[in-house]
């Protein structure tokens, strides 16, 4: 099968993510180590070299957490699997694809609460919620109505 898409990881620490801070000149953004899937390679095995070359740690998925269309492009998937690092310390890597103009600017370990409300819906929807530690934090969560207001306009 040829799969399309991007593979991405969960790594989990002291009820803490493993995220990648990406920098342009026009914006930065956290999200999940992972990256394209390369012709010929699994989601399983995108992940774990994504995970290689971002963070410099070797991982062993625990299981699939989440499988989602993109949303801007129909012909490709969002596949995320837990993984497993053990003791390992993670150390910012590379793009291999953008060698010559970076934009990984920083490897982390972040709580939920460290983490934009717009980078920690693409978390939820990677499935988060199937890790325990998570999906108990929701038990104690409001069931009060919340929508981040928008930025006014400079005139």
């Amino acid at each position: 099968m040829d799969y399309h898409g991007r593979a991405q990881c969960i790594v989990v620490r002291d009820n803490k993510l493993l995220m990648v801070k990406h920098k342009l000149p026009e914006d930065e953004w956290y999200c999940l180590p992972g990256g394209g899937i390369e012709p010929g390679e699994t989601p399983e095995q995108a992940a774990v070299r994504e995970l290689r070359e971002e963070c410099n740690v070797s991982g062993v998925i625990v299981k699939k957490t989440g499988e989602y269309v993109d949303p801007y492009d129909e012909k490709n998937f969002f596949y995320t699997f837990q993984m497993d690092i053990s003791g390992q310390t993670p150390s910012l890597g590379y793009d291999p694809e953008l060698t010559d103009n970076p934009v990984l600017a920083e490897v982390r370990w972040m709580a939920l609460n460290e983490i934009s409300e717009m980078d920690r819906v693409f978390l939820w929807a990677s499935g988060l919620i199937s890790i325990p530690q998570f999906a108990d934090e929701i038990s104690a969560w409001s069931r009060e109505i919340g929508y981040p207001a928008k930025a006014e306009k400079l005139t």
